[in-house]
């Protein structure tokens, strides 16, 4: 029913839309495959990440990407930014780095020609459209807070002085999850504002194969940029133009509240398990990520099949289990893939 009411909307709506409405969404599909074609020349494998990175640009969020050391983090990053014709800037997250190694600072400087002293803000590495935070979790909270406003108001306090960063802005972040000596895990505040937390496994062995085999010969394979920072802008307000049946989007608020154990609606494992479950911001981020799944896959209008492949990338960083969990070795995705098992999809 759901789907009918939403197809009947859109049907209707495709009708009535202007030219420039349907020559907009023809370009983001454009784009789209043109930008899976250009990683494809440099990232063998992994659909699954390079979607929900393309979903995390076209929605304007920021992306945790989590992999162990060698499956290709910082390279599908680096291709992502030329292919999208945008400003590249890259910090190597370490023990010692300071918050104005980010943000910037300011300095003084003389005037030759009087000898006057003025304070000069000199811009950090944080002013540019795609940050990568390597290795995030390698460098004291103090300096991690640093990207915390940046992330969430896009710009940086610097001595009192407000600056606005680039827009579109994104922290595409990494994390390596062994070698825990040394790292500071990031406080949760900050988890919850990256829409993804995306997990790079082991390519198959025949990917590893082509893998090899394309970075061992002379030859180096480069992404071109097939777009640009305004177009990007554009296409995320058209994200945001999808509709969603109203059935879909109580779906997708009953599924963040059913994470947390004090919600009467949860089942008893999550009671047992879970200590804190997804914010209003989760509900708010799938909405978001399902808006743009379903303009990916060619529809216009958001399905219980969008949220439901989204959910646990959406929420895997941002419920906290407690130590009977640890105890059951269980993780956050083995407790989300239950909720999805114990409350499946209404019939549409």
């Amino acid at each position: 029913q759901s789907r009918t009411r939403n197809g009947q909307n859109m049907s209707s709506a495709t009708q009535l839309e202007p030219e420039a409405l349907r020559s907009r969404i023809a370009r983001f599909r454009q784009v789209q495959s043109e930008i899976v074609t250009q990683v494809r020349r440099v990232i063998v494998g992994q659909e699954e990440v390079l979607d929900q990175v393309m979903i995390a640009l076209f929605v304007g969020g920021h992306c945790l990407i989590t992999g162990l050391p060698g499956t290709a983090k910082t390279l599908l990053v680096r291709t992502m930014a030329q292919t999208l014709g945008l400003v590249f800037r890259r910090i190597q997250f370490t023990p010692d780095l300071m918050p104005s190694d980010i943000t910037g600072t300011d300095i003084i400087e003389e005037d030759p020609t009087n000898g006057r002293r003025t304070w000069t803000f000199v811009q950090g590495p944080i002013f540019g459209n795609i940050l990568l935070a390597d290795e995030i979790n390698r460098t004291p909270p103090k300096t991690q807070s640093a990207l915390l406003e940046a992330m969430q108001e896009r710009s940086c306090t610097v001595r009192g002085n407000i600056y606005t960063l680039p827009n579109p802005f994104f922290v595409l972040a990494t994390q390596n999850p062994i070698e825990l000596e040394g790292t500071y895990p990031l406080p949760e505040a900050q988890l919850d504002r990256f829409l993804f937390n995306t997990v790079l496994d082991y390519l198959s062995a025949d990917e590893e194969q082509t893998v090899v085999d394309l970075t061992t010969v002379t030859t180096v394979c480069t992404a071109d940029p097939v777009t640009n920072a305004n177009e990007i802008l554009d296409f995320q307000q058209l994200v945001r133009m999808v509709p969603i049946g109203a059935s879909v989007s109580r779906y997708v608020v009953e599924m963040v509240r059913v994470t947390r154990a004090s919600d009467e609606n949860s089942p008893d494992f999550v009671k047992k398990y879970v200590n804190y479950g997804g914010s209003v911001r989760a509900a708010q981020f799938l909405v978001l990520a399902a808006k743009a799944r379903a303009l990916m896959k060619g529809r216009y209008h958001v399905t219980y099949e969008d949220v439901r492949a989204l959910y646990i990338p959406v929420l895997r960083h941002r419920i906290l289990l407690n130590f009977h969990a640890e105890s059951d070795r269980l993780k956050q995705d083995d407790i989300l893939k239950k909720i999805l098992e114990w409350k499946p999809a209404p019939r549409e």
